[in-house]
């Protein structure tokens, strides 16, 4: 015989309270008195209640999920780059702590993407966190007009988001730059990141305004898109182009890491005829040979604070600082 599963006007009745007492406890809705509260916990607990989470879902308007989406070209970026997994690792600290679930989604083809903006706008998700978005990337208007939250962790070029987290990039670049100075270096190679993406275009900037400070000419300049393969084929067309240079700056560890690579196979010596500073400061950096120099940006703090301005916006609390910029630092190794 199928034993009956406990219901809310059960668990009323065995504490004493209304069913839309017990409904507010249930669901964390509404002010209720302490007495009561614990009455309908204790309740709940006696009996073996388990709410129904879609019912629960509709009538709190709340599916208790938020989605980290990522823009990437190719799918083993998000795989392999390890700026992902301390921004994942933050955020759902925060989030789980509070009952919510993160899921994860990366947006590849046009056809994803068009899957991916239908999806979210649908309010199938409380909330999406967005990272690695492109120029002219259309999602962000989209949530916006369907009335989903969104926090960005970076932001595509030329848009402000309303909410986001992200490092001083131009002033992280500006580090990098100014230390390879202070070694003595005055040939200084670039390999940027892709400049649809505000934080390639800060680090390109903050770059050249510190080698403008120090009277010095920018060195020539080859352009990737942050996986360690473009690092190595951006360096292959660095010295295929013949310019002189005595230092390299990589806008991530990852492209840093495979121009180390193409400059160990071409017997260039590090940092001796080559000095190189990365960015990002991963795990990448402490593994590369020699370890590299590079600039570091809190990533898990940054992703635990990126949810902490969503669940703000989720519940829609006053935020009185939507956009949250941290401070990057030099972090010196054997590199540079």
């Amino acid at each position: 015989m199928k034993t009956q599963r406990p219901t809310l006007e059960a668990v009323a009745a065995r504490a004493g309270v209304g069913r839309g007492t017990a409904s507010r406890v249930v669901n964390g809705s509404g002010r209720v008195s302490q007495e009561s509260t614990a009455a309908v916990l204790r309740a709940v607990e006696e009996l073996g209640y388990v709410p129904n989470s879609a019912a629960r879902a509709l009538v709190r308007q709340r599916n208790d999920t938020v989605a980290f989406v990522a823009a990437v070209t190719d799918d083993r970026g998000f795989w392999e780059d390890p700026f992902y997994s301390p921004l994942v690792r933050g955020a759902t600290a925060v989030l789980a702590a509070e009952g919510i679930q993160l899921l994860l989604a990366i947006a590849q083809s046009q056809q994803q993407h068009a899957q991916l903006n239908a999806f979210l706008s649908s309010r199938h998700v409380d909330g999406v966190l967005l990272s690695s978005l492109h120029e002219g990337d259309p999602l962000p208007a989209l949530l916006d007009a369907s009335a989903v939250p969104t926090v960005l962790v970076g932001a595509p070029s030329g848009y402000t988001p309303a909410f986001g987290v992200d490092v001083d990039n131009e002033t992280g670049a500006h580090h990098a730059a100014q230390h390879l100075i202070d070694r003595g270096r005055h040939r200084i190679a670039v390999i940027t990141g892709p400049l649809g993406i505000q934080a390639s275009a800060d680090r390109w900037n903050g770059f050249r305004s510190a080698l403008a400070e120090a009277g010095l000419t920018p060195g020539p300049v080859a352009h990737g898109d942050f996986t360690r393969d473009s690092g190595s084929e951006a360096m292959r067309q660095l010295l295929a182009g013949g310019g002189e240079m005595d230092a390299l700056f990589a806008a991530n560890d990852l492209m840093a890491a495979g121009a180390l690579d193409v400059l160990r196979a071409a017997g260039r010596r590090v940092p001796d005829d080559v000095a190189v500073v990365g960015f990002d400061d991963t795990w990448v950096a402490a593994a590369t040979d020699p370890p590299l120099t590079s600039i570091h940006q809190p990533l898990e703090e940054m992703g635990r604070e990126a949810a902490r301005l969503m669940l703000a916006r989720i519940r829609q609390d006053d935020i009185p600082e939507p956009r949250v910029l941290f401070e990057p630092r030099l972090v010196v190794r054997e590199s540079a």
